[in-house]
């Protein structure tokens, strides 16, 4: 049998609710296999809605087990109870009062959406619409209430009872039970609700706020774990001072909580007051966690603190508009960690990972708006396009205000907006008055999917001393979206000389707001070198009439960090794409001074030459490709070109490896310590790219005498391209060291998913069967599978197996978690740029699991959406 088709949800037919509810108490007696929730809902007809009256509240999977209007229970005649849906035709006119009670199983909630166990703690995850698996309700981010939530458990088996806001009441009850009562003062939408139930350590420390009032902050953990929580307690205390100082947020209620779980579709969730994660960005030690996942615990801390206010305080009127909350809270998270770390190094990984995630999924099947237009399974729509691109939108904005205005502009959205469920439309004009400048045009950004692509041709003229800038802009169809209307586009430019100087003293900005403009400078005495798009002050495609030699004058002397490194990447692109297309008699030349010269330069950071000495990815070379891609001979030339790195830059490598493998001290997780381990393991990396004995060897020894995870996956990671016993050797070893760690164990299948080799097929086959495995643990799933996924020479096997691997695997996950099984398939976003024989394949693999039956709505969106018509 066929599952229904999922109905297109649109904007345009956005209209406010019948109902709105004023106040929520839910009663929550926890249990297993048969937990009570009785919700009391206080609801009135909604002034501004037309039409029909009747109440009709989101179900998921629910069993009804009584419901009363007004005191009385309710005749049966007159409400009709599906596992979906709750409808009363005729209720009263005027306010009323509505209990309804449920009875759920949360042990075999294997979706963890709703109310579901994890390791035997109770726990909810309601973002988008998983309150409806809880209760029924009008499960939509503009139904913003009150709750207060009682919540009755036995002590034994969870002494701890959280929910949002303020605890007002606990205390014990008959038969080893008791209860808590939390109260939120501050009404939401119900997918910010949240309660856990559990046994749980925890750790604790206060803020003072700048109003001078102190809060309460906790993590709550797995027992054994506690002390792993220092770094995330640290970087939530930073992120309340650095909101408060760069936005003027203060934090409202009187406590503020954390709980990391181990069984968690996302990375983690604002719920107001009472934060849910993943486990894996809240634990860290030097032992057991990389540099990469401190800063990734810093950044999601932060990410899901500052959502108290893009986010809760202010909500989103729909899901059209998630962006609102996602993108601003992604660009307030970047800022934060800019600060914190370098604002050089965090817009080249930012950038780095928008072109990855972002850039493919503009150019494939799934491309779709910042706010997109229609939507059949809203859980597929948290995507890098809403996160990564809306924020770049948010960035363009303060780019073309300035900060000053941009800051207005927030001021005045957060006081105009506190408490609403707010639009884009909203949003903007909260800026356009702030700056006095009209933002229709700019606001296209959130409509119009594709990643624009700017021709920039340079003219010098000698005669007349000046300077034409030629810019052509052109977005590319994507589904849905035939035809493209011109971006506004800031472009940040800066001249120079031939060598290196700069001939302006100041940075312009050139908006591109047409198809083509042109710009002249004046008085340019000489032939200038064009750095444009400076700190990617735009998230485009950029083509220049630049020479090879303009380039290396960018790699040697611009200003601008990030151009300085993208001018080296284009410099290895160049290579890496005439190799893919055959032509070996390319030089590598330029890109070796380029980078001698900065491991020469020893005021550069020792980060940002870490950055310099990382190859465009596999990823990155076909995209720039395009269309017709060989993940194998992509892979033939990024290796070509790490061996003659590492031939030609071995002693510059060796002697930076030297120099901070010798400064070695107490690990640190701060920014200075870890750009310093990021420089060493970058050049231990490209010395052992070939197999030269005496670097496999150095790899080796520093994964055995490695006092950090840092120190021993890079080692890891620089053996792992050889089939050589020291690499199974040390992924024994890695094993034997941390097999009771599911965090590590979670790197330790990630590696060995991603070695670029044919046998890697059979060895991720078999690890499925390991006793450290689970497909029930989503972690582990993306660790391994995901991981697979992301391994380009192998996932694209010209057998086409690879995807019908991933294809089966997701079919097998979606009876038991939709939402894992959808995101798997988000591998296939580039697969019609592949060449013919692999496309075919796999096609072939996405109409098989098309025809499968009773797939999910997350899945069969996906699929379709895959296999549409470009």
């Amino acid at each position: 049998m066929r599952p229904e088709e999922p109905i297109a949800i649109r904007l345009e037919d956005y209209r406010p609710p019948d109902w709105l509810v004023d106040t929520v108490h839910l009663d929550i007696d926890l249990h297993p296999t048969e937990a009570r929730v009785i919700a009391t809902l206080k609801m009135r007809p909604n002034p501004d809605a037309d039409g029909a009256r009747a109440i009709v509240l989101d179900g998921d999977e629910l069993k009804l087990s009584r419901i009363t209007l007004d005191g009385k229970t309710l005749d049966p005649r007159a409400y009709v109870a599906t596992p979906e849906r709750l409808t009363i035709p005729r209720p009263p006119s005027g306010p009323i009062t509505l209990e309804i009670e449920t009875l759920l199983n949360p042990s075999t909630n294997t979706q963890l959406m709703g109310l579901y166990q994890s390791n035997g703690i109770y726990c909810t995850q309601c973002e988008a619409e998983g309150f409806r698996r809880i209760t029924y309700f009008p499960d939509r981010p503009d139904v913003m209430a009150v709750y207060t939530t009682r919540i009755e458990a036995d002590k034994a088996a969870a002494p701890i009872l959280l929910a949002n806001g303020n605890m007002t009441e606990s205390g014990d009850i008959d038969n080893g039970r008791h209860f808590a009562v939390w109260h939120d003062p501050f009404p939401k939408p119900s997918y910010l609700f949240a309660m856990v139930g559990g046994d749980l350590a925890f750790i604790e420390d206060t803020f003072r706020t700048m109003s001078g009032r102190d809060v309460a902050l906790k993590i709550y953990v797995e027992h054994g774990k506690a002390h792993l929580c220092d770094y995330a307690m640290d970087s939530l205390k930073r992120s309340m001072r650095w909101d408060e100082e760069v936005f003027g947020r203060e934090y409202d209620l009187d406590i503020f909580m954390i709980v990391a779980v181990a069984d968690f579709n996302m990375g983690a969730m604002e719920n107001k007051g009472l934060n849910i994660f993943n486990d894996k960005y809240v634990l860290a030690s030097p032992e057991t966690a990389t540099d990469a996942d401190y800063a990734s615990i810093e950044a999601i801390v932060a990410h899901e603190y500052f959502h108290n206010w893009t986010g809760n305080r202010i909500t989103c009127r729909d899901w059209f508009q998630l962006c609102l909350k996602e993108g601003l809270t992604v660009f307030r998270d970047q800022e934060f960690s800019a600060d914190q770390r370098s604002a050089a190094l965090e817009r080249i990984g930012d950038v780095r990972n928008l072109r990855a995630i972002q850039f493919t999924e503009d150019s494939g099947p799934l491309a779709h708006p910042v706010r997109p237009s229609m939507y059949r399974e809203i859980n597929n729509f948290y995507t890098p396009t809403i996160y990564e691109k809306g924020a770049e939108i948010i960035r363009m904005l303060r780019v073309m205000i300035g900060r000053e205005d941009f800051r207005r502009g927030m001021d005045l959205y957060f006081d105009r907006h506190d408490g609403d469920a707010a639009t884009i439309e909203q949003f903007i004009a909260c800026f356009a008055e702030a700056s006095k400048r009209d933002l229709t045009h700019f606001s296209q950004w959130y409509s119009q999917a594709g990643t624009p692509h700017v021709a920039a041709e340079g003219q010098w003229n000698a005669e007349a001393k000046t300077y034409r800038l030629d810019l052509v802009q052109n977005t590319l169809p994507t589904p849905g979206q035939p035809s493209k209307e011109p971006q506004v586009i800031p472009l940040a430019v800066a001249l120079f000389d031939e060598q290196g100087r700069a001939m302006k003293t100041d940075e312009h900005l050139i908006v591109l707001d047409r198809a083509s403009q042109s710009v002249e400078f004046r008085n340019i005495k000489s032939r200038p070198v064009l750095s444009i798009n400076r700190e990617f002050s735009a998230p485009i495609v950029l083509r220049t009439n630049a020479t090879e030699e303009d380039t290396q004058v960018l790699a040697a002397h611009d200003t601008d960090s990030f151009n300085r490194w993208q001018a080296i990447q284009t410099l290895a692109m160049k290579w890496l794409v005439a190799h893919v297309r055959g032509a070996e008699a390319n030089t590598a030349a330029p890109l070796l001074d380029a980078l001698k010269n900065v491991l020469a330069d020893r005021k550069l950071a020792p980060a940002f030459v870490a950055q310099a000495l990382a190859m465009p990815t596999e990823g990155d070379i076909a995209g720039e490709i395009a269309k017709n891609v060989d993940p194998d001979a992509i892979f033939r030339a990024r290796k070509a070109l790490r061996g003659t790195l590492s031939e030609e830059l071995r002693a510059s490598l060796q002697a930076a490896y030297d120099t901070y493998a010798a400064s070695r001290g107490p690990f640190n997780p701060d920014a200075k310590s870890a750009g310093e381990r990021a420089l060493k393991n970058a050049a231990l990396d490209l010395l052992a790219a070939n197999g030269d004995a005496k670097a496999i060897a150095l790899a080796a020894r520093q994964f055995a005498d490695a006092d950090n995870m840092t120190d021993r996956m890079a080692a890891l990671a620089a053996l792992m391209p050889h089939d050589i016993p020291e690499r199974e050797q040390a992924f024994k070893a890695l094993y034997d060291r941390f097999e009771n760690d599911p965090l590590v164990i979670d790197k330790w299948l990630t590696m060995q998913a991603m070695v670029p080799e044919a046998a890697t097929f059979d060895r991720i086959k078999a690890l499925t069967e390991h006793k450290a495995f689970s497909f029930k643990n989503p972690n582990r799933v993306r660790a391994l599978i995901g991981a697979f996924a992301g391994n380009p020479s192998q996932f694209n096997r010209p057998d086409g197996a690879g995807y019908r691997y991933l294809t089966e695997t997701a079919v097998a996950i979606d009876p038991q978690n939709p939402q894992l099984a959808a995101r798997l398939m988000g591998a296939f976003k580039t697969w019609r740029r592949l060449e013919p024989g692999r496309a075919a394949a796999a096609e072939a693999a996405l109409k098989a699991v098309a025809k499968a039956p009773n797939l999910s709505r997350d899945l069969a969106d996906i699929v379709g959406r895959a296999l549409a018509a470009p």
